[in-house]
């Protein structure tokens, strides 16, 4: 099986609802007009808009907007349900799960960075997701050497230069949407588990107890992006779908 998915299929036609066997991973494009936004603004709960509200600056107020009203659209087509209704609730970790959902409800994760965010669902295994914008980061090493473990640092300090940023943003996806998939938050030192790094396709390589199974598959979403899904269990299927063009045209 591959290890990494290639461009995003559009469209709902193929996912609905999520995939029953595997996981299922939307793109989403966040660029989005003030009217498209006040789409988003209309299905948010008061919680949301209160907290979108809190950010200072514009752009991290529109991706949160924008963000939270495309997970509810995608978890409310994946449970046949109106999205301004879903509940959330906070799990033992902080990981968002739905409140008072069916044992068959999809799990989900989501990420944003840039302009672009990644919805993961998943009915059978946890799912983690990370996307991070590829930006300048001329001390990359430093914070490798204060936050991943030996092995993992030693590999970047021998990786070209001219390759290093990438792949520290490579390393930092993987790591994360492993974390995220264990919903285990601040809770679990990102030491305390090794993965490859790019080029090398995404693999665990060492973690001190957690499952013992993983899939881990990069998400190629142009130069600009690094990006990886995580799920628990060997070789689980993974789909890749992109919300279609205007999709807050979906919302109710």
């Amino acid at each position: 099986m591959t290890t990494t998915i290639g461009a995003a299929a559009a469209g709902w036609t193929a996912a609905e609802p999520a995939a029953r066997s595997g996981a299922s991973v939307w793109l989403v494009d966040l660029a989005l007009s003030p009217p498209a936004l006040t789409a988003c603004d209309a299905v948010l709960s008061e919680a949301e808009r209160a907290r979108s509200d809190r950010f200072l600056r514009t752009e991290d107020r529109d991706r949160y907007r924008a963000s939270h009203a495309a997970l509810r659209l995608v978890l409310g087509r994946a449970l046949g349900a109106d999205p301004r209704g879903l509940a959330f609730a906070t799990g033992p970790n902080g990981k968002p799960e739905l409140a008072g959902a069916a044992p068959d409800a999809p799990g989900f994760n989501l990420s944003h960075s840039g302009g672009l965010a990644l919805i993961g669902l998943s009915t059978h295994h946890p799912i983690g997701v990370d996307v991070e914008r590829i930006r300048p980061l001329p001390d990359a090493l430093r914070i490798a050497r204060g936050h991943f473990s030996p092995d993992e640092t030693e590999t970047l300090a021998t990786t070209p230069e001219r390759e290093r940023v990438a792949a520290f943003f490579g390393l930092w996806t993987r790591k994360e949407a492993v974390v995220k998939a264990l919903g285990a938050g601040l809770a679990m030192p990102l030491d305390r588990f090794s993965v490859t790094l790019p080029p090398a396709a995404p693999r665990l390589l060492r973690m001190l107890g957690g499952p013992a199974a993983w899939t881990l598959r990069d998400l190629e979403l142009g130069r600009d992006y690094a990006a990886t899904v995580a799920v628990t269990g060997g070789d689980v299927p993974v789909i890749l779908r992109a919300l279609p063009t205007g999709w807050p045209d979906h919302l109710p």
